[in-house]
């Protein structure tokens, strides 16, 4: 059988279109700052990197979680107590907080994925709700006031993350987690985990464990949450009830629902879009919630596939 472009690029490695565009994003990211506000621009990356490693779960996974907040705020605590109290460099805060949300991970990803739906969705949701209570409650968290004034750091002891430098520290950080969740994906694994999105069952019959590639993808996207999480405390300073908010859940889910879910660069966009929003509406109060409703709702009516799953339709190419 004739092999097809889209097999033909899997099997010589990352394809030309996908070359272009991550050339693009980072040329883009780059040239983000000199545009907006340079603290704006760190917020979308981190954002970028939590709906990026949320559609794992659940646009390759299959997985529909309703508590990813848990991953991104829990990591946001740890990495911010490990840098004011323990007195970490920011690269070795960012790993404790991407390790403690990956543990959380293992964790309630074990017990969540002996459900299926709506019930495994309902159990990441009250594991998440447990996990904000307990911020709410535990002395190093600070309570309502979380953990403020988080010194930046030095990178790896030498270069300060004072100045502009942080901006290109959450690049890397970000740039490095997509990429590294497009091996995952197009790697052997990612593409079992594709066959069980589609069909379960069929899956088991061919011998694969089914439960534990859900809890490896579990895991692996509750890291890559925590590591967003953990690098938004970096530069942002601060650690707050609103990381572990079921909010943030939703918003997660927005985000990967509007850019396109099952897509490489969807949730990249659709994080873009959220985050402009909420920081440029921001003057309409309590309104901005109900622009954000009604703006999803144009989206989802004009876009079933969100925004980057309608492109990939109409070039007839994966993106």
């Amino acid at each position: 059988m004739a092999m097809t472009d889209k097999t033909k690029g899997e099997a010589t490695g990352m394809p030309t279109l996908h070359k272009i565009i991550f050339g693009v994003l980072l040329v883009a990211l780059i040239a983000l700052p000199f545009f907006v506000y340079p603290v704006f621009a760190m917020k979308v990356m981190c954002f970028a990197l939590f709906a990026a490693a949320f559609n794992l779960l659940l646009g390759f996974g299959g997985l529909l979680s309703f508590g990813h907040a848990a991953y991104f705020g829990g990591a946001s605590y740890v990495a911010a107590h490990a840098a004011k109290v323990w007195g970490l460099t920011p690269e070795l805060a960012v790993l404790c907080g991407a390790a403690a949300a990956g543990l959380l991970g293992f964790v309630i990803g074990s017990l969540a994925i002996r459900r299926q739906g709506i019930y495994f969705a309902m159990v990441t949701l009250a594991f998440a709700q447990m996990v904000y209570f307990t911020a709410l409650q535990a002395d190093f968290t600070g309570g309502e006031d979380g953990i403020q004034g988080v010194p930046r750091g030095d990178l790896f002891g030498l270069f300060s993350l004072s100045d502009n430098l942080a901006l290109y520290f959450v690049l890397a950080v970000t740039f490095g987690g997509i990429l590294l969740l497009y091996r995952i994906v197009h790697s052997p694994f990612g593409q079992v985990l594709k066959a069980i999105r589609e069909n379960e069952p069929r899956a088991i019959s061919l011998g694969y464990n089914v439960n534990r590639y859900k809890l490896i993808v579990f895991t692996l996207s509750a890291t890559m949450a925590g590591v967003a999480g953990a690098t938004k405390s970096q530069v942002f300073q601060l650690a707050s009830l609103t990381d572990v908010h079921w909010s943030m859940s939703g918003e997660v889910v927005l985000m990967t629902l509007l850019g396109g879910m099952g897509t490489i660069f969807g949730p990249l966009v659709g994080a873009g879009i959220i985050v402009t929003m909420q920081n440029y509406l921001a003057t309409f109060g309590a309104w901005v919630t109900i622009i954000q409703g009604v703006i999803f709702v144009i989206g989802v009516l004009m876009f079933r596939e969100g925004i980057v799953g309608v492109l990939a339709r109409w070039f007839k190419r994966p993106l």
